[in-house]
């Protein structure tokens, strides 16, 4: 399976866009590789597009963490969106959702980028609930 990663701006902001699993091994040392170089380059605002990522594991969360406190070290920001449900859920149990901002939309991550915009965080206790209610409705719990 490859694992690609896509580049965009918008308003300012870097949007990267993985596409595949971030997982140890050649996809993990080429996100690590575009967050270095961005961070060489001097961008401090960039969005992580995640709705193309079909798994994390736990090297790919470390990798995220230590992006994540390098682009705040170097006064930035680095929201996520698109997560899936189990990252989503990876993040609630291992309270990374405390540390990440998780948007629900592109232009909600990219207004995090600003902290004069009003911005709309994702929603972790309705995400929650919505998932209860839906494991109920299939007879799951």
């Amino acid at each position: 399976m490859s694992f690609e990663i896509q580049r965009r701006e918008q308003d300012g902001v870097v949007i990267l866009a993985p596409d595949g699993r971030l997982a140890l091994g050649e996809a993990l040392e080429a996100f690590r590789a575009s967050m270095e170089g961005l961070l060489a380059e001097g961008a401090t605002r960039v969005v992580l597009d995640f709705r193309r990522v079909d798994y994390i594991d736990s090297s790919g969360l470390g990798c995220l963490v230590v992006s994540h406190t390098r682009m705040a070290r170097a006064g930035g920001a680095m929201p996520i969106f698109g997560l899936n449900r189990r990252a989503l859920e990876l993040m609630v149990i291992t309270k990374l959702s405390t540390v990440f901002r998780i948007a629900e939309s592109e232009m909600d991550a990219v207004n995090m980028c600003y902290p004069e915009r009003q911005t709309k965080a994702f929603d972790i206790l309705s995400f929650v609930e919505q998932q209860r209610k839906s494991r109920a409705g299939n007879g799951e719990e």
